[in-house]
């Protein structure tokens, strides 16, 4: 075990690297000048070129990544070009926000896969199965911008149940577990919850119908175990599955919630990402996609390890 943990730590150092080559470069590929959020259109070429050696822009790629690199070891990204604020606050703040949100949807959706998708597979053929495979169709299928402004305009404008936009009363960013700042939550955890739910649903599904046919669970109903027996090892059996499946689904709702929280106007690292974009501001899109990228890796490490934990034959491998 303990030689599976240590090759897969090792494994994740040149993934890291490659995450911040990428996460640095990235922002280059696209148009516009970053300066140009903080530098009108006529200013002076001396001032451009003091705001370019300000910011290191005036350096050569390889020598401004090395010295980013640098600095992001010691847990400085840089300060933001449009606000001036140290990125990594912005980033932190908003980390934690995606974190929640990300959180309670993927928890949710998988919850409710794995309910939905253990009662279409042991009914297999069924009319559970028959609305567990519309709904996941569903999940994976509609666009879920378009699902967050319906349900806004069902929820939000039409019953008056649930706040449309932000955070928190005012505007806040700062979150309270209160009953007034969890009715911000419900509907974009909501509107993201249905993606994990689709894919979960449908893995979950596939996995129990065919363990169902396995010659040892034919065994063990020929030796007469009950059903709830029978379940606890099949769940055995799925878990690792599973547990990959969703780790991955976090990691997709944490990075790919751009849309979801710019329609809810949720203070999180998609709409911190949506803001960076449009302002061109690099150092504040290169914190964000390093921290992002870095969660998910951290994420899929903590999902290898925890597999063999679940299934000792995976740490054997």
């Amino acid at each position: 075990m303990f030689s599976y943990i240590l090759k897969r730590l090792l494994y994740t150092i040149p993934i890291v690297l490659s995450v911040t080559l990428v996460s640095f470069m990235l922002v280059y590929l696209a148009p516009g000048d970053p300066l140009n959020a903080i530098a009108p259109a006529d200013a002076p070429a001396e001032v451009i070129t003091a705001l370019k050696a300000a910011y290191g822009l005036d350096q050569p790629i390889p020598i401004q990544y090395g010295k980013w690199l640098l600095r992001a070891v010691q847990g400085d990204l840089g300060k933001s070009i449009a606000s001036g604020r140290e990125v990594v606050t912005e980033v932190l703040s908003a980390v934690s926000n995606t974190l929640l949100l990300a959180g309670v949807a993927g928890l949710a959706g998988v919850l409710a896969g794995c309910i939905l998708g253990a009662l279409a597979g042991y009914w297999h053929g069924g009319w559970i199965d028959r609305i567990a495979t519309v709904l996941s169709v569903i999940g994976v299928s509609v666009p879920h911008y378009w699902l967050g402004l319906v349900l806004t305009i069902i929820f939000s404008t039409k019953l008056a149940w649930f706040p449309a936009m932000g955070a928190g009363p005012g505007g806040s960013a700062e979150w309270l577990w209160d009953l007034e700042h969890m009715r911000y939550l419900v509907l974009p955890a909501l509107t993201l919850s249905v993606i994990p739910l689709g894919i979960i649903t449908r893995t979950v599904r596939a996995l129990v119908a065919d363990m169902l046919e396995q010659e040892f669970v034919i065994a063990l109903r020929a030796r007469g175990l009950r059903n709830t027996a029978i379940f606890r090892h099949v769940a055995k059996n799925t878990a690792p599955t599973v547990l990959a499946v969703a780790g991955l689904q976090l990691g997709y709702l944490m990075g790919g919630s751009i849309l979801v929280e710019t329609v809810f106007a949720w203070p999180g690292t998609g709409f911190l990402l949506n803001t960076a974009i449009f302002q061109r501001d690099i150092p504040l899109l290169q914190g964000t996609i390093l921290v992002l990228c870095l969660f998910f890796v951290a994420l899929n490490l903590l999902v290898d390890i925890l597999q063999p934990l679940i299934d000792p034959r995976m740490g054997r491998a």
